[in-house]
């Protein structure tokens, strides 16, 4: 049958792969090489909150296990973002952070609940960029605001050839969304 499937335009839904991750700190040496943005310590987690009482659990246990340095917030598609505060050379622990919020969620069966995580970059010239991790692609992508609703899409640009071979990259431009007021960014 993968040959109907083939036929017909179908694909197997991409398994997300939350170690993944861990290869971001690195990728951010290459990113700071070509770019100058530096990580700011800041990342959040984007999924849709669900209802009852074993979610809610989760969600307090995630919020315990990271004290102080978590905040949540919601936005206007229904998403619940964790936004997880370190200091700006620590972003391996930043990184590690994250990916116990994801997969606190994913091994309590909320997986399909989750839509991203980002670890958001600076630059001294006020230049800003998330690396954006979209859970059910298993894929990275660069996301630069400019001032109003607009993207510097020269610097997504810039940012996508120093990440390329260092992180799984979306290749599928359109996939690239736009994740305006996340926090962090």
């Amino acid at each position: 049958m993968e040959w109907l499937d083939r036929l017909l335009g179908r694909s197997k839904a991409v398994e997300p792969n939350l170690d993944a991750l861990f290869a971001l700190p690195s990728a951010a040496v290459t990113l700071q090489a070509a770019t100058g943005l530096v990580p700011t310590g800041l990342g959040s987690v984007a999924f849709r909150a669900a209802e009852g009482g074993a979610f809610a659990t989760l969600e307090s246990d995630v919020k315990a296990l990271l004290g102080d340095r978590v905040e949540e917030s919601h936005d206007g598609y229904g998403y619940t973002w964790l936004l997880v505060r370190r200091s700006s050379d620590a972003l391996s622990d930043l990184v590690t952070e994250l990916h116990a919020v994801n997969s606190s969620l994913e091994d309590a069966g909320f997986g399909p609940s989750l839509l991203c995580s980002l670890a958001s970059f600076a630059a001294p010239d006020g230049r800003r960029l998330a690396v954006v991790y979209l859970y059910k692609r298993g894929t990275f992508y660069p996301f630069a605001p400019a001032t109003g609703q607009r993207r510097d899409n020269a610097l997504e640009l810039q940012a996508r050839g120093a990440l390329e071979g260092e992180l799984p990259l979306e290749q599928d431009l359109s996939r690239w969304f736009p994740v305006w007021g996340a926090p962090g960014l």
